[in-house]
C-alpha cells in the first residue's frame, strides 16, 4: 500500500496552500481531497506535487505491505 507523507503540509511549507491550489487550478479538488483521505492519486499530480514542493517522489510516498 502507498502511503503519502504530509503532502499537504509540504504543499502549504512551499507557499501552496489549499486556497491557492483551488484558485489558481493547480490541482484538481478532487486530487485535494484524495490525499485527505489517503486514497491514490495521479502520476500526473504526484509529477506536479513534486514540481511545486522541490520534494523527491521518495520524500512524498512510501511503501508498506498490507497485513
Amino acid at each position: 500500500m502507498i502511503i503519502y507523507n504530509d503532502i499537504l503540509q509540504k504543499l502549504a511549507d512551499a507557499g501552496y496552500n489549499t486556497y491557492r491550489i483551488r484558485k489558481e487550478n493547480i490541482l484538481p479538488q478532487s486530487t485535494l481531497q484524495r490525499l485527505r483521505e489517503g486514497k491514490s492519486i495521479t502520476l500526473d499530480s504526484l509529477n506536479i506535487i513534486c514540481h511545486l514542493t522541490g520534494c523527491k517522489v521518495e520524500e512524498l510516498i512510501e511503501y508498506r505491505d498490507e497485513e
